[in-house]
């Protein structure tokens, strides 16, 4: 509704500078037409010059060659009619024969308001006599009565005014109206599409001016509900399907790594068998390690993970991780080193500690597996205003900027590449940005200052939790 409102807005603006640009324009264009005309010269200052510049010789009277010259460009002719005996005693050579040689005192009053013979005429004073110039029909409209009630003229203005005024009142009435109407019409369809925008159900009532693109926006509401149920249905059978097969697929294995092991101990194998056999240990056991990691990354995707929340302390949970996996590195391939500062508070956040301590195992065991020679794996625990992070990196072999730019776009963890051979930066880093995510928080990947891999987890504090 406030993009309707704010279309209105505009509307109204536009409306008002059109009332004002409207007859800035009016007057540009009317001056232009009248600059037109003006230039043609005025009938009356014509009938001047020729009073002027006519001159009496002993044959009669003469006109100069320019101002005949003037008379026939406007079309134009003229005659000197005497004073007293109403006679013409001269006149241009075009004078039209329907024109009178004799005139009355009426008859001269009458044509400087108007007309002689429907030809328009304009005098001017020679001495006694008066000079006439008349032009074509109907090229000049002249008013024959020119008297006004003086009342009416000294209200014209003022009324005028008002009238203008209410004019521009009427306008603005219906224009507001009209787009108020529209606005009816328009507010919903907004409304409908921000909804569509959030994955909402829209429907608009098909009635007013838009009551087409409302059919149009239900019915796209309704394909795109359609589809969404259809994708809900695929990504549950898809959850439960990775449930199922990590559920069939425990119980042989277990059987595998258990006749396995027997025969890695077995004393009446040799000493290549029982290697054999113990590879097949370590290898069944990370294949379970990754059914479970495909099982927990589908519950996290599909909200299907419960999630029990408490307050948990980050700088505890990542010491006894450490120390963890420090007992598990029976060979000293992977020292760890505990970079968190003493003057550290205890980071409480709300979240799932056993989450929280998969994520911190999947990290730290994430630098194990790519630096099969072995490194140093450097944890620090910080508290900023409003968060706590925790950055688990080492000095081994690291990653290229390619691959940190796949990392921070990583597909679905269902979808692959063609390079499956090598060690892989996989679901292990999806899994940790899953829960993040899930806490409210964030994970970020870059190159650690010791030459290795770096990944940043950032948490929301407890206290910003509420």
């Amino acid at each position: 509704m406030k993009n309707a409102l704010k279309l209105l807005r505009r509307l109204v603006v536009g409306m008002f500078l059109v009332c004002l640009l409207l007859p800035v324009l009016d007057l540009i264009i009317l001056f232009s037409f009248t600059v037109k005309y003006a230039g043609n010269g005025s009938p009356y200052t014509m009938a001047e010059e020729v009073a002027s510049g006519l001159s009496e010789t002993e044959s009669g009277y003469a006109l100069s060659p320019q101002l005949q010259e003037s008379l026939a460009e406007a079309g134009a002719w003229a005659m000197l009619i005497q004073s007293g005996t109403g006679q013409v005693v001269w006149h241009t050579e075009d004078l039209p024969a329907e024109i009178p040689l004799s005139y009355s005192a009426s008859d001269i009053a009458s044509l400087t308001r108007g007309y002689v013979q429907d030809y328009p005429t304009f005098p001017a004073s020679r001495g006694g006599d008066v000079v006439v110039a008349g032009y074509p029909k109907e090229s000049f409209w002249k008013h024959m009565y020119p008297s006004w009630d003086r009342g009416l003229i000294e209200i014209l203005p003022p009324l005028a005014a008002v009238i203008i005024l209410a004019d521009i009142g009427v306008v603005i009435l219906i224009y507001l109206v009209t787009d108020m109407k529209l606005l009816k019409s328009v507010g919903p369809i907004v409304d409908g599409i921000e909804k569509l925008s959030k994955g909402r159900t829209a429907y608009i009532r098909k009635k007013g001016l838009l009551s087409e693109i409302a059919q149009s926006v239900n019915k796209t509401s309704e394909i795109l509900q359609a589809r969404n149920r259809e994708l809900r249905k695929k990504e549950t059978a898809r959850a439960n399907w990775i449930a199922g097969v990590s559920h069939d697929i425990r119980t042989p294995l277990s059987m595998v790594m258990g006749y396995a092991a027997q025969l890695a101990d077995s004393p009446h194998l040799s000493g290549e068998e029982r290697k054999k056999a113990q590879v097949i240990c370590s290898q069944s056991q990370r294949m379970k390690n990754l059914i479970n990691d495909l099982n927990l990354a589908s519950k996290l995707e599909y909200n299907m993970q419960p999630v029990d929340r408490e307050s948990v302390s980050l700088v505890s949970l990542m010491r006894r991780t450490v120390v963890d996996f420090l007992n598990m590195d029976a060979e000293g391939k992977y020292p760890m080193e505990w970079l968190t500062g003493k003057d550290v508070p205890a980071c409480f956040v709300y979240a799932d500690a056993a989450l929280l301590s998969r994520a911190a195992g999947n990290l730290i065991q994430n630098s194990m597996n790519h630096n099969p020679e072995g490194c140093t794996i450097y944890v620090t625990v910080e508290q900023q205003e409003t968060t706590c992070s925790v950055t688990i990196e080492d000095d081994g072999a690291g990653v290229t900027e390619e691959k940190l730019e796949e990392l921070d776009n990583a597909p679905h963890y269902m979808m692959c590449d063609e390079n499956v051979t090598g060690q892989r930066h996989g679901l292990g880093l999806l899994i940790v940005r899953q829960i993040a995510q899930v806490h409210g928080g964030r994970m970020d990947v870059g190159h650690s200052e010791k030459g290795g891999f770096a990944v940043r987890v950032e948490l929301p504090l407890a206290a910003e939790r509420g």
